[in-house]
């Protein structure tokens, strides 16, 4: 499977507002993204599932890969393309194990040693930063910025993906350090838009 990583959208059902979050979804995948992760924190398993395996429908309909974050029992519950994990989750080995080697396997990673780990255990792309200043994860830290972004990029064979405080107004000087894609939460849920939101990101980056 060839996975194209430019546009990773992360979801977050309560930065949609006002809007459906399934319709929003839908819209962002139509609009060009290439990745969806499915993301839910602080919800009761059945209802994680139950949230899964229509985002499976709709990523099934505009031929987009589904990941799940961290919980590995929903991801093989929905037999979802693949698993997201931190550095709180289950190790690396273990999840790749579990996971089964056609399955997709990615991991956080925000230093040259955590990624050189990752790739050595199987991961088979790394999602790294917070690179930019971001309200979305709280417990993110500090940002590590674009050049450190660019060394661990260097540092490994697999897709690395720029996460953290991504925007329209930031998104080139991501692509600038050999990233393979962007990941982004509100700058596509939180727009009016979300079609129009994906389009033009997914414009600037192929730019």
């Amino acid at each position: 499977m060839t996975i194209d990583y430019s546009l990773y959208l992360i979801t977050d059902r309560y930065l949609v507002g006002s809007k459906d979050f399934f319709d929003a979804v839908a819209k962002a995948l139509q609009g060009g993204v290439t990745l969806l992760q499915v993301r839910e924190k602080n919800i009761s398993s059945k209802e994680f599932y139950d949230i899964g395996l229509k985002l499976k429908e709709i990523t099934r309909e505009f031929n987009v890969p589904l990941i799940v974050n961290d919980r590995l029992d929903i991801a093989l519950a929905i037999d979802a393309d693949g698993l997201h994990i931190g550095e709180d989750d289950l190790p690396i080995e273990v999840a790749r194990r579990l996971l089964g080697k056609n399955k997709i396997l990615g991991c956080s990673a925000s230093t040259v040693e955590e990624a050189l780990y990752a790739e050595k255990m199987g991961a088979n792309y790394l999602g790294t930063g917070a690179v930019f200043p971001t309200d979305s994860k709280k417990d993110a830290g500090a940002a590590i910025g674009l050049t450190k972004l660019q060394e661990v990029v260097e540092s490994v064979e697999i897709p690395v993906i720029g996460i953290g405080g991504v925007s329209v107004k930031n998104a080139a000087s991501v692509k600038s350090t050999g990233a393979s894609g962007i990941a982004l939460i509100s700058a596509i849920l939180s727009q009016e838009d979300t079609y129009q939101a994906a389009k033009e990101l997914i414009a600037l980056w192929k730019k």
